[in-house]
């Protein structure tokens, strides 16, 4: 399928709110769902783009950024293959190939990341040094530099597709060495591994553990869907602040040490 001028701008341009939506986190343009739905939108195949962006969040779902793990790019995985659905023209039937080229665009789009928060480090220390000047234009103008190029890290490779097609794409991401896929998924884990211990360690209180325990033992039952999952953490939730009120509303009320559970486990 080919796109006119008019829809290639609109898709770069939806690309660059994806890429800035990875940081701002604000209107959440870079999750599948709403970065396929906005390019088949503009591009005329809005049915095929909303169930390949449907399909590609329920992969998603497990992506995110804990401690100091970056999980792999959704927002460069559902634009890319959102526009290679698009080029390639066939529609629903095109919608698996476009899901099996994803994630290894998610996967490739951990070096942008990389390279765009190394490059951002920089820009950090540039922003010091003006706060140091107290001169707030430059802080403001460094910080429209900082996102705009977050933008460009999605922008840039959606222009490239647009440009060369989508069976090149395809053959180059199919190209790429086992041993650069198997080493970024490797590493990839190890960081998740620290970034997992890394919040734990903020969040540990002897009143979190048995809600610790409890998630991972809930997460091994299968047969317990995300809805029944959503209504167990509500249930827990609304227990806890139960005990919340008990522990803080003891006889004199003195031990109360901020930790509810242990509160009233000391009490009797």
């Amino acid at each position: 399928m080919n796109l006119n001028a008019i829809q290639v701008i609109l898709v770069v341009l939806v690309s660059f709110l994806a890429g800035m939506e990875g940081i701002l986190d604000e209107f959440h343009f870079h999750q599948p769902v709403i970065a396929c739905t906005l390019i088949g939108l503009v591009t005329g195949q809005l049915v095929p783009c909303m169930i390949l962006g449907g399909q590609l969040q329920m992969i998603a779902l497990g992506w995110a950024n804990i401690g100091a793990a970056v999980a792999p790019d959704a927002a460069l995985a559902s634009v890319a293959s959102a526009i290679i659905l698009v080029l390639g023209g066939q529609g629903r039937a095109g919608v698996s190939s476009a899901i099996a080229i994803a994630v290894p665009l998610a996967v490739a789009g951990l070096l942008l990341t990389i390279i765009a928060r190394t490059l951002a480090t920089g820009i950090v220390h540039i922003m010091d040094r003006a706060a140091e000047e107290g001169s707030f234009g430059k802080i403001d103008m460094w910080q429209w530099i900082a996102i705009c190029m977050q933008g460009l890290r999605i922008a840039l490779p959606a222009a490239l597709i647009l440009a060369v097609g989508a069976g090149p794409v395809k053959a180059m991401l199919n190209s790429m060495p086992a041993w650069l896929t198997d080493g970024l998924a490797i590493g990839g884990g190890m960081v998740v591994a620290v970034g997992y211990a890394m919040v734990i360690n903020m969040m540990a209180s002897r009143e979190m553990w048995p809600f610790f325990a409890l998630g991972f033992v809930l997460a091994a039952v299968s047969e317990i869907t995300l809805i029944g999952l959503g209504a167990i953490g509500i249930s827990l939730a609304l227990m806890y602040l139960t005990l919340s009120k008990q522990g803080g509303s003891g006889n004199g009320g003195g031990s109360n040490t901020g930790d509810p559970v242990g509160d009233i486990i000391d009490k009797y």
